[in-house]
Formats: structure tokens, sequence, C-alpha cells
């Protein structure tokens, strides 16, 4: 496993990082929670020491299950959660976190991040100085060891490191989707902000197991991420095809590709989700593959073929 800094802290992270918003099962279908845990324990097993997760994925349950299965070793790994765009007022941000706390049984979060900017999802435009403070609080006491972002634009993410150290960005970000190419990464990059890429597969679409007639089942909510849109989604297959083949050349899967890619950016890690330890393994096997600069322009010349007629929205899903 590779590992680098998060930003201007002391924390080393893993570059490959379980992802567990499907551990929370709401939006998700057919999670089941003993096999999300011996997922995390299989990620863990196979160098896995970063697991990210939020207070909104079920409410808690996908912190309380992160906590469950990494119990024992704790001292061991980096846990990042998330406080949500609804709780972002000074006190509210102090609740969060002591509930979070709770919930993943620790005494401390290792990165504590704000999911959503102020005012999205309908949310109080809360002054992002206001939470800022509650978030130095929170660090200045030892309930967090350091502040991140996700969602945020290049402007928001400056805003905010006015007003403390920010040493992460959590942005979408894949072969497909790479709309903060243009706007926050280039500032987190110049910055020591370490980007953590969320949706490296495309939510599964960058694992070739969607076919062209793919239908989710109810209550699944990649049916309204934008890339599955049938005005996206026969160039995704396209593209699929030609990284199949480079993925063929190398002995790899297709996952494994995709994650190699992000992470052979310097200062990026990747968020991937596991249903099973099978999935935890592979995607952990990821951080042993070398791209060639060849590889890598011919990567980025085929996800561009996706990429490029997507619109300037930034936000990942039709909601």
């Amino acid at each position: 496993m590779q590992f680098i800094t998060l930003g201007k802290s002391d924390i080393e992270i893993s570059r490959i990082i379980m992802g567990t918003w499907q551990a929370g099962k709401t939006m998700w279908t057919g999670i089941d929670d003993n096999e999300t845990i011996k997922a995390v324990k299989s990620a863990f097993d196979a160098g896995v020491t970063t697991f990210d997760t939020a207070t909104v994925y079920g409410n808690g349950h996908s912190e309380q299950i992160v906590g469950k299965a990494l119990r024992g070793v704790r001292d061991q790994v980096v846990i990042a959660t998330k406080v949500f765009a609804h709780s972002l007022a000074y006190d509210k941000v102090l609740d969060a976190c002591h509930k979070s706390l709770k919930d993943l049984g620790t005494d401390y979060i290792d990165l504590y991040q704000i999911h959503w900017p102020a005012g999205s999802f309908g949310s109080k435009k809360v002054p992002v100085e206001e939470t800022m403070s509650a978030l130095n609080n929170l660090k200045e006491h030892g309930k967090i060891r350091a502040i991140g972002v996700s969602n945020f634009s290049r402007k928001q993410v400056e805003d905010a490191s006015r007003h403390g150290q920010i040493d992460s960005l959590q942005p979408p970000y894949s072969l497909f989707w790479r709309h903060a190419e243009k706007d926050a990464i280039p500032y987190c990059v110049q910055n020591d902000i370490t980007i953590l890429a969320y949706s490296p597969l495309a939510q599964g679409i960058l694992t070739g197991k969607f076919g062209p007639d793919h239908q989710f089942e109810k209550g699944d909510h990649r049916a309204k991420n934008r890339l599955f849109q049938p005005e996206h989604y026969s160039r995704v297959q396209k593209a699929l095809k030609q990284l199949r083949s480079i993925a063929e050349r190398k002995g790899i899967t297709l996952a494994q590709l995709a994650l190699a890619w992000v992470i052979s950016h310097p200062g990026f890690c990747a968020i991937a989700g596991a249903r099973n330890p099978d999935q935890s393994v592979q995607n952990a096997q990821a951080s042993a593959i070398e791209l060639s600069k060849e590889d890598m322009a011919e990567m980025d010349a085929i996800g561009r073929t996706v990429s490029d007629h997507l619109d300037d929205n930034p936000v990942l899903w039709e909601w």
C-alpha cells in the first residue's frame, strides 16, 4: 500500500481509502451489515488504513458499522467522517461531532469534514467562519485531528482556508467525471490540500459490470447518476470497451485500472466502496499498479470522450 501525508497535518493516510456510504444502507439495496463488517476488516488486512464515512449515511448507521469493524485496531487506522449541511451552525457542529464520536465508539476523529457547503439541500446559509470556529474548537480540544471539506468549489475552499487549516478536499472525481480539474483541484495542489477523490469508479460504472441495458433496483440512488442517463451512457460504454483492452493488457481489472489512474496523480487518494471482502482486497491491490506516462495519456484521452460532453454542473446526480 502507498501512503501520503494528509495536507499539512502529521496524519499518514493510505492512497486507497475505503468508502462506506453503502454501509448506511439508505439509498442502497442489498447491503448486509455482516458482509460490510467483513469487507472493512478485509480492507484493513489488505493494507488500507483509512476509512471514510459520514453522519448522513443511514443517520449514523454507517459510522456504527465502521466503529464496530475497527474497534480492535483503532490505534492503527485513520477514520474520516463528515458533518452534514443542515448542522453547520456552531452548536450543531459540536452536537454532530459528539454524536459521531459515540456512533464510531472512539474518543477522537482523525479527519472531520464539512460534507456539503452551507445552503445545500435547502439548509441554512451559515457563514463558513462560524462553522470553522466550531471545527477549530473541536481540534483544539482533541476531538478531531484535522479539518477537511467536501463538494466545495475553489472559492469555497479559499474562504474556509481563511479561518483555519484545511487539509483535504473531497470532490467527485474519476476518468469520466472531472469538473474539479477546472476549479478547486489546482488551488488544492498549490496549497498542499490533499484530494480525496470520491466515486473514483463512477459509482460502479468503471468496474464494467453494468451493461448497456442495466436497470437499477428501486431505491438505488445510482439510477439518478448523470453518467447513467441515456445522453451519456452510450459514450460510457464505448469508452469502457477501450479501457478494458488496457486492463487486459496489464492483467488487471477495469476497477483497478481506474483506481490506479486516480492515485497516479500526486497528492490524490481514491475512496472506493466495497460490499464484500473480495472487492475490498481488489481495491487495495490497485495501489501496487504502476502506470506509465503513455498509459496515463491514453486513458486521459479515453476518459475525455465522456467527460468533455458533460455540462458545468459539478453535482454527480440529478436530484
